[in-house]
């Protein structure tokens, strides 16, 4: 899914404590302000062609320089498993977001925020158009609405509980999330594990601080949403599935367990590591890998979608119910895709388009 956002009287790239900033187009609005381009593929996990590709249409029109949004493409040294792109990609559209820690460490939702309203500064300071595009859902949903103001959290305590969430398989923490926060939506072991630790230090659950304690977002988005036909969604993951294995995924995993990245850590959590993982210690017969990858993927996509539907919904149920929601065949040749983004686009950004509004 792509999101385009901009503020309730014009683009602001940061939070509210902060300057606001107007960003290209150059072309204004009614309010006399320009807005922001934020877009987030839906698709992205499983099918990075479709982001890739239309990306790379855009930017042939447009001076445009993507911020992924991608949780597993902040790792350095992972680059198939994410599918990152590569220099030859890079060197025609620049790209933020990227290699910025190591597979050990951890990189929040808060502070892909905080980074990239930095980053959208930079790119407005040089005259060129931001566009935020990945699959991590609450990266965007993070720059877009804001999240909740975590409440202080006993540090000897927390550091004790996530040595023992560390160990906990992940099926098993997600099973102690939904218990201990009924309304649980899911999501990788680093949520689940977030979640855990969040009932067990306050008390409350994670969803009761996200709707009670949350600062305001930048932005007020509007969509536009990419999607595929099921039977050509299956046909290209296991199209990149092939892509991954052949391209040396198993030999990718290996090195980064040489040297020293835990298998349960957060950069071997997303799809694809975890099965190669299993494989190499003898959990999982080689002849199953593709398989086992296939089938992570395919879940994945599943969920991403319903995410990102339920997203949609809530934010029409939020809104005074003028919200754009434009959906997209991702399977158009993208060049097709990049003139309709960049038409719709401009047509919004024209004086007489009113500015949408989905909170007060």
């Amino acid at each position: 899914m792509w999101r385009v956002a901009g503020s309730a009287d014009g683009p602001t790239v940061s939070s509210a404590s902060r300057p606001r900033t107007p960003v290209a187009p150059p072309s204004r609005r009614g309010s006399g302000s320009t807005r922001t381009k934020c877009a987030s593929s839906s698709c992205d996990c499983s099918v990075p062609p479709c982001r890739r590709t239309t990306c790379t249409a855009w930017a042939e029109r447009e001076p445009v320089t993507v911020i992924s949004a991608d949780a597993r493409q902040v790792y350095r040294n992972l680059d198939i498993g994410t599918a990152k792109p590569d220099r030859e990609l890079l060197a025609r559209v620049p790209t933020l977001g990227l290699d910025l820690i190591l597979p050990g460490e951890r990189y929040s939702a808060g502070r892909f925020a905080r980074d990239a309203a930095e980053w959208l500064d930079r790119i407005q300071a040089d005259g060129r158009q931001p566009v935020v595009v990945g699959g991590t859902g609450l990266y965007v949903r993070a720059l877009t609405d804001g999240l909740f103001q975590q409440p202080p959290l006993d540090p000897a305590r927390r550091a004790r509980l996530r040595a023992w969430t560390e160990g906990v398989p992940a099926a098993q923490l997600a099973h102690w999330a939904a218990r201990l926060d009924r309304r649980y939506a899911g999501g990788g072991r680093q949520r689940a594990a977030r979640a855990v630790e969040i009932a067990l230090l306050t008390g409350r659950g994670l969803t009761w601080w996200q709707e009670h304690a949350r600062a305001s977002g930048a932005m007020r988005p509007w969509y536009i949403h990419l999607t595929l036909p099921r039977a050509a969604l299956r046909r290209r993951i296991a199209e990149r599935v092939d892509a991954m294995l052949a391209a040396g995924l198993v030999a990718e995993v290996r090195r980064a367990l040489t040297a020293g990245a835990p298998r349960s850590g957060p950069g071997l959590d997303g799809v694809g590591y975890p099965e190669v993982v299993a494989m190499l210690e003898g959990r999982l017969p080689e002849s199953g890998l593709r398989e086992a990858i296939f089938i992570a993927t395919r879940r994945y996509a599943k969920r991403q979608e319903t995410w990102f539907r339920h997203q949609l919904r809530g934010e029409r149920e939020a809104g005074s119910g003028t919200v754009d929601v434009w959906t997209l065949d991702a399977s158009e040749p993208p060049q097709d895709l990049a003139d309709q983004v960049v038409a719709r686009w401009r047509e919004r950004a024209a004086p007489r388009s009113p500015l949408p509004s989905i909170r007060s």
